[in-house]
């Protein structure tokens, strides 16, 4: 009888191991294979560099996708009324950490954890959303990068009076509804001040609104024109964009080289394809066992000034010597 009531006993933890191993969480956990979830704002097709630049940082650190991360990417297709559904499905999965690449889609993720290590690709305003306490101390479960600098807004005004001589007239295309393009906005608002420019507002909520915004631009004379960062529509839709700049003869400027890559003619700003990388340092970190309540934001130190030739040329506009001196790369 004891013989008997040992061997069940024996095989009674047999069958529950192999239940437990046929858990996909506990399977997970014994094979070191850590769920790492990605929310873009834009298409796979647009993200496409940025979810590369971002597996080689990873691969570079010794990870090896399949045998000790996952990626689980979900796409918002330039439609911020995705983002909420998307940041629901990646929070029921459980991941490690997920990595948001806008204010609107690290919005989407915060709304739903808050548990799991949320890192931002690029923030514009961390801070005055909400995400951190500060850039040195984050304070939460929020950390990883933002693309503000206090000097940027003025910085892009200074290069198209560069390219325009006698620029009166410019127009900004931003969305209110992300809330790091209303800090964005606002120092636009006390550069063009400052440089006696007038600031038209032209508001972009989605991709519908596009032919109706540049019609308003044209019809109100505006002169040049700066696309806000952060904007879902703009960032999924930046060909099209970029073509209606073209097609209305608009001086432009981005906040991202990618525009200027499909012809937009100039942009000044930090590399996005950096950012993803540098996000996946902080994975890293958080998957070896760091808090993002440790891991201070970091701000851009460096900027690059890209200009298009080709789209000048297309537009009627003459480039300046000494900005071409000064360009980190010209498309030609």
């Amino acid at each position: 009888m004891p013989f008997l009531t040992l061997r069940t006993l024996f095989l009674t933890v047999l069958l529950f191991a192999s239940m437990a191993a046929d858990s996909p969480t506990d399977a997970q956990q014994v094979r070191g294979i850590a769920k790492v979830g990605v929310l873009v704002a834009n298409t796979q097709a647009g993200a496409a560099h940025l979810i590369e630049a971002f597996r080689q940082e990873l691969r570079a650190r010794g990870h090896v996708e399949g045998k000790t991360f996952v990626l689980e990417i979900r796409y918002g297709e330039g439609k911020s009324e995705r983002l909420p559904d998307l940041a629901r499905e990646l929070v029921g999965l459980k991941p490690a950490v997920i990595v948001a690449s806008s204010d609107s889609a690290i919005a989407a993720v915060k709304r739903e954890t808050q548990t799991i290590p949320i890192v931002m690709a690029f923030s514009v305003d961390p801070v005055g959303s909400g995400f951190v306490a500060s850039f040195g101390h984050p304070g939460g479960q929020v950390t990883g990068l933002s693309s503000v600098s206090p000097d940027l807004s003025a910085k892009r005004l200074e290069l198209l009076r560069e390219v325009i001589p006698g620029l009166s007239r410019v127009a900004i295309l931003w969305n209110p509804d992300v809330r790091g393009a209303v800090l964005e906005y606002k120092e636009t608002e006390v550069a063009a001040r400052s440089q006696r420019l007038e600031l038209q507002s032209f508001e972009l909520f989605s991709v519908d609104d596009m032919n109706r915004a540049f019609s308003a631009l044209s019809s109100q004379r505006a002169q040049a024109v700066i696309v806000s960062t952060g904007n879902p529509a703009a960032i999924a839709r930046r060909a099209e964009i970029v073509t209606l700049a073209q097609r209305n003869r608009l001086p432009s400027i981005y906040a991202a080289r990618e525009y200027v890559d499909l012809g937009g003619l100039m942009s000044y700003g930090p590399s996005t394809v950096d950012m993803f990388r540098r996000a996946a340092t902080y994975v890293d970190k958080i998957l070896k066992g760091a808090k993002p309540a440790d891991l201070p934001v970091e701000q851009p130190t460096k900027f690059e000034l890209v200009i298009n030739l080709s789209a000048a040329k297309a537009i009627g506009v003459t480039i300046p010597q000494s900005l071409l001196l000064r360009a980190d790369e010209l498309i030609k």
